[in-house]
């Protein structure tokens, strides 16, 4: 059964664990309940880089994302001293809906979780369980700030190579773009010469 949390009074975002073994989630606290959603990195940056589209059509470029900040970084809001120690929800996400209601003025995210069933002899399956998704609504303050999170947490892992993207673990790293792995083919002319 799906449930609506409502208006939230908390939302934001955490990194659990070491960079390269973090695990990610969105913590949603209301006055219908709490929910602790897990996402990958991946998908919980693609959420940011959405609203952040959304924002900036909605206020027609009033709020727009922020790449970089001068000074101390947006310390972001993760779970509060208070939040309940068992929430109403907790799950990893499988699917994730973004909605605006524009006479509420908030965004509506719908998060459903997934399943994998594994079975003997079988691959792995991944169910998708949209009758179980939990809602929230959120205002678009909530929304600019919950992306200033998500980028400020994204961003303290492990350094990414900027010409790669792949993550630089301290040691050495071979870049496929400064031909690190790529293959290299010589091509040999032909010395004879045609009589």
């Amino acid at each position: 059964m799906s449930a609506d949390l409502g208006t939230v009074r908390v939302l934001g975002v955490e990194a659990v664990g070491q960079p390269g073994q973090r695990r990610f989630r969105l913590i949603a606290w209301g006055s219908r309940g709490s929910a602790i959603l897990w996402m990958e990195k991946e998908y919980l940056n693609n959420l940011s880089l959405t609203i952040d589209h959304a924002l900036a059509q909605i206020t027609e470029g009033q709020i727009l994302r922020t790449e970089a900040q001068a000074g101390g970084h947006v310390t972001p809001q993760g779970m509060p001293p208070n939040f309940p120690r068992t929430p109403d929800y907790e799950f990893q996400v499988g699917q994730i809906g973004l909605t605006y209601e524009e006479s509420a003025a908030m965004f509506i995210l719908t998060a459903m979780p997934m399943e994998i069933v594994m079975e003997p002899g079988r691959e792995p399956t991944v169910i998708i369980r949209e009758e179980d998704a939990v809602s929230v609504h959120f205002s678009l303050q909530q929304a600019h700030d919950l992306t200033s999170s998500i980028n400020t947490v994204v961003a303290s892992g492990r350094p990414v190579c900027p010409l790669c993207h792949m993550p630089l673990d301290g040691g050495p790293h071979a870049c496929v773009k400064q031909n690190g792995h790529r293959e290299i083919v010589q091509v040999e002319e032909d010395d004879t010469e045609d009589e």
